[in-house]
């Protein structure tokens, strides 16, 4: 039991090192982007930020494996997400978000709506009614709507991706240094499910390496 007890973290560790060290197979301006921005404050973790936007049909592909991806990793990553663009559906995010409602339940039933049912929820009032249909107080999200905080948020989001250099989605950005995409990552892949594995391989170099960076700064 004590060989046992010893050999555990030893695994670990050796397991930790081999995935920092694929991200040398990995090539940068090929498999993912380097960009000169801060590492985020989250800590111990590696923060995960992914720009979508509901509408798309490629994020909302991709969304199922990411949301298990994000589970996997939860003891090693804090992830966010940002709606790209200033739309009804990015002011209903951020609106939401603002009132602590932007959770996955509430996510996945958008995307549902918009690609499943065909209801495009594409204004304003639209996703007023689906909303409030759902659970969400009518008077209560019409303050936030109109609030300047939610004003401000889409703005940020905007600014963000910008200094990220993102013009599609999806898109991920890992610890503020690194992007990559499906696209990106699975250049010249066809089958949208092997971009999505190979995204998500590189995107696991990239924890490791960034993890490796920020113990390698203390």
């Amino acid at each position: 039991m004590r060989l046992l007890s010893f050999l555990r973290p030893l695994i670990a560790t050796v397991a930790f090192m081999a995935a920092a060290a694929g991200a040398a197979d990995f090539k940068d301006g090929l498999d993912y982007n380097t960009v000169n921005a801060p590492r985020p404050d989250t800590g111990k973790k590696v923060e995960v930020l992914e720009f979508f936007m509901y509408h798309c049909p490629h994020c909302n592909a991709l969304d199922p494996s990411l949301s298990d991806w994000v589970k996997k990793n939860s003891d090693k990553i804090v992830f966010k997400r940002m709606h790209m663009g200033d739309d009804p559906q990015a002011k209903a995010f951020y609106t939401l978000e603002a009132m602590n409602l932007m959770n996955n339940a509430m996510h996945e039933k958008i995307f549902h709506a918009i690609h499943k049912e065909r209801n495009r929820l594409n204004t304003d009032q639209a996703l007023l009614d689906f909303l409030v249909k759902n659970g969400v107080d009518k008077a209560k999200y019409l303050e936030a709507f109109n609030s300047f905080g939610v004003q401000t948020k889409l703005k940020r989001a905007q600014q963000v991706a910008a200094q990220y250099k993102l013009d599609s989605v999806p898109a991920l950005v890992i610890d503020g240094h690194y992007t990559t995409s499906p696209a990106v990552a699975g250049h010249g892949l066809t089958d949208p499910d092997a971009a999505h594995v190979a995204m998500f391989k590189v995107v696991d170099s990239l924890v490791a390496k960034s993890l490796q960076e920020r113990a390698g700064k203390k």
